[in-house]
């Protein structure tokens, strides 16, 4: 039995970051959006945005999910999204 709640817990944690992963595509996607409807926001708010787009794209690309989603989070705020 205890050789069960492993393997099941093993398998939660892989479909958990799966689950990450795709997150912060479509969190990337929905700033995206936003910022091609050119929202009005201060020139430093524009800077802060664009910054943590690319910061959450390379913290994805390095595999790096959950910080990813806290730092396009972030974006997202600022364009109240």
């Amino acid at each position: 039995m205890n050789g069960m709640h492993m393997l099941a817990g093993v398998a939660a944690m892989l479909l958990s970051a799966a689950a990450l992963a795709f997150h912060c595509p479509a969190d990337m996607k929905k700033i995206d959006e936003a910022l091609s409807k050119n929202p009005s926001l201060s020139s430093e708010q524009m800077a802060e945005v664009k910054k943590l787009r690319a910061e959450g794209e390379a913290l994805h690309d390095a595999g790096k999910h959950q910080e990813s989603i806290d730092t396009l989070a972030k974006a997202m705020k600022i364009l109240n999204i």
